[in-house]
């Protein structure tokens, strides 16, 4: 009998092989037709809704955003103007100087509406007075220039340094707002936590955004107006030692 069931053992190992294989095959084959898994979806970041979800603290940003842009154009247009070029100005100047035309000069002056011309004009209306009162006339006159070409310049850099204050602000609200909900809902998760701090570091990029933005703003406009107030210098003592130069024929 021992025999004999050894005689039959290959026998079942086969069959057995047999039908394992059977349904390895039959496994593969449904897998093969079951439909692809479909890739999970990305999340969609709308810019929007992530200004939105910033809180309160972005309404004072957008204030400030709008500010530095506003002054930053308004400050340019009058600097440029203020810059723009006269080439034949004080050589026409010094023509009118030259043959005593101070009637022309003057006109000359009020008609040209730029920083320098003003500041000779003043000169121009002090021309029978000392030199000194002439020279302290048109220092005057300089101080007032450049009162306008810095004015609201100073706008610019307290944006720059206050901007990034309020990014912080909203996002030290978002942080106490997430412990708060982590205590309510008595659990610590890291969805929990990442989904609203993610959402609470926006005050902070757009804070730093706008100061950033403002800071180079206050910093390219400043060397415009000392670019400014350099070439007014120069055309005052331009004008200075014309003047001289003909008190002393």
């Amino acid at each position: 009998m021992l025999y004999n069931i050894l005689l039959q053992a290959p026998a079942a190992a086969a069959a057995v092989t047999n039908t394992v294989t059977a349904v390895a095959d039959t496994a593969k084959a449904a897998a093969t037709n079951l439909p692809a898994a479909a890739p999970p979806a990305e999340a969609q970041m709308n810019l929007l809704e992530l200004i939105k979800s910033g809180g309160v603290v972005m309404y004072p940003l957008a204030i400030l955003s709008i500010l530095a842009v506003f002054f930053l154009i308004e400050r340019y247009l009058y600097i440029k103007k203020a810059t723009r070029s006269t080439p034949t100005f004080m050589d026409t100047m010094k023509d009118f100087l030259r043959n005593n035309n101070i009637d022309a000069a003057k006109s000359l002056c009020k008609n040209t509406d730029t920083p320098v011309a003003r500041i000779v004009g003043k000169g121009v209306n002090r021309l029978n007075k000392p030199i000194d009162e002439i020279e302290s006339s048109m220092e005057n006159a300089g101080r007032v220039e450049a009162y306008k070409l810095e004015r609201n310049l100073n706008i610019l850099g307290i944006i720059a340094g206050i901007a990034p204050m309020f990014g912080f602000v909203g996002t030290i609200l978002g942080v106490i707002k997430i412990f708060y909900n982590i205590s309510l809902a008595n659990n610590i998760s890291i969805g929990l936590i990442a989904g609203g701090l993610y959402e609470k570091m926006i005050t902070s990029a757009t804070g730093l955004a706008i100061g950033i933005f403002a800071f180079i703003s206050y910093h390219w406009l400043n060397v415009m107006v000392n670019k400014a107030i350099q070439k007014i210098e120069v055309s005052s003592i331009d004008f200075v030692e014309m003047v001289q130069d003909e008190i002393k024929k």
